[in-house]
């Protein structure tokens, strides 16, 4: 008997040598092993939210993974480095039976096509990006999968149409925005007789991560950032805004159509005008403060958002918090992967679980003692970086510090004024916000990133 052969001994002994021909019944072929669920992610570029968050998350729900993508070759050489990085010990992250296809995922009926040639139904259809909510809403309602609204989806990815929206809803639920919008091919110089409230904010109508969001003073200097954002986004549609000044807050929240939860809520310090870059964040002690808290839920209502997670980001003036922006997916640069941590829930599954239908707890059973500064180390000016320091994690004095380069040692980059400038993220946790700030202090002082 084969001693690995574990059923061996329950099936009738026949042996051929000794008789010849066997008159025993022959064996029944093993049933086939069930195919597991399977969920479909859009995807654009590789992403740490994806890499470390939810591709581990679709493993340990046991998913197999189809990532359509309009970049497969980005996605197969990021995660051929990180099975490169693992391969010497277990890993941290365990990925799921993956398999990358080319799509273009910014066309919903592409996306519909390819997951209907996959030949099994999905079992969920799931998108982290901003620029393809509604094209994974319009999936997974095509396949009778819960998800977004896509109408919502696209409500908040539109910022004129978010403006529009939240004007509809009423002054009870959300302050006037002044804004105007400059359509696609409508010629800039039609906004040089706006009576806009100067100075004001011009960004991309569908534009994410700060890019080419530029405070302008007058109508001389919006004419000209808005014919200098067309030479680098031919025909692009623009949104000029009211400058909301004050003090930049997120809040983060998931909810399954049901029960709409409070993950946490961040303070934000930004760059210098004219432009808008995230340098650190803080997260605000739990529970987040009111009444701002209620107000955002309130707007979120009016634009339809609550299934699903969600980042928005709102500036406190007085007692008011008026809205800059819903990004209808978690929150990015590694601050979702932090708040996991921190709050000791299993989050990027409860994610993936309400796009599988199942309900959220009403309690997720996350900690409230947690402290975390997100610091970001950014390029003053083009070049190569010549010098930094590597990542590591050091703990000392209940303080976690997790620094992740951004940029290799040798790599040459333009000045972008966005995210793209980050050169390293350090992660800073604790419960002791006087200890994190210290902490962070001396790290900063002790390293250095030189750029040639």
């Amino acid at each position: 008997m084969n001693e690995n052969d574990l059923d061996a001994a329950s099936r009738p002994f026949s042996s051929p040598a000794l008789h010849g021909t066997s008159t025993a019944p022959a064996a029944p072929a093993p049933a086939p092993a069930p195919r597991p669920p399977r969920l479909h992610l859009l995807a654009l570029n590789p992403t740490d939210s994806v890499t470390e968050g939810f591709l581990p998350a679709a493993a340990r729900l046991g998913l197999a993974v189809t990532l359509l993508t309009d970049q497969p070759e980005a996605h197969e050489r990021a995660y051929r480095r990180r099975e490169e990085r693992e391969e010497d010990g277990p890993a941290a992250h365990p990925f799921p039976a993956l398999d990358i296809v080319p799509c273009d995922v910014r066309d919903y009926a592409e996306v519909i096509s390819r997951i209907a040639a996959d030949g099994s139904r999905p079992r969920a259809v799931f998108t982290n990006s901003d620029h393809l909510q509604a094209q994974a809403a319009l999936a997974a309602q095509y396949f009778g999968l819960p998800g977004k609204d896509w109408r919502a989806a696209l409500r908040t990815k539109n910022k004129a149409e978010l403006r529009r929206a939240l004007a509809a809803a009423g002054p009870d639920v959300a302050d006037p925005v002044w804004s105007a919008e400059l359509a696609t091919g409508q010629d800039p110089a039609t906004l040089a007789g706006l009576d806009a409230p100067y100075p004001c904010v011009l960004k991309p109508r569908e534009g994410v991560a700060s890019e080419d969001v530029v405070l302008v003073a007058d109508a001389d200097e919006l004419v000209q950032r808005c014919a200098e954002i067309r030479e680098r986004r031919p025909g692009a549609a623009l949104v000029v805004e009211e400058f909301l000044d004050g003090e930049l807050r997120t809040l983060e929240t998931l909810g399954d159509g049901r029960t709409l939860h409070v993950l946490g809520a961040f303070r934000t310090e930004l760059s210098p005008p004219p432009h808008f870059i995230e340098e650190r964040l803080h997260l605000l002690p739990a529970p987040p403060p009111q009444p701002h808290t209620d107000q955002v839920l309130a707007q979120l209502r009016a634009l339809g958002v609550g299934f699903g997670v969600c980042h928005t980001e709102y500036v406190v003036q007085g007692d008011r918090a008026r809205l800059i922006e819903v990004n209808y997916r978690a929150i990015g640069d590694q601050c979702d992967l932090v708040l996991a941590e921190l709050l000791g829930i299993p989050l990027f599954e409860y994610i993936l679980r309400t796009h599988m239908g199942e309900p959220l707890p009403d309690d997720l059973g996350a900690r409230t003692d947690g402290r975390v500064r997100m610091e970001y180390v950014m390029a003053d000016r083009a070049g190569r970086l010549a010098s930094a320091p590597p990542a590591g994690v050091t703990e000392r004095d209940g303080v976690r510090l997790d620094y992740r380069p951004l940029r290799g040692i040798g790599e040459e980059h333009p000045l972008h004024r966005t995210n793209r400038d980050f050169l390293g993220v350090l992660r800073a946790t604790g419960t002791d916000q006087a200890r994190i700030d210290a902490a962070v202090a001396r790290f900063l002082a002790a390293h250095r990133w030189e750029i040639v």
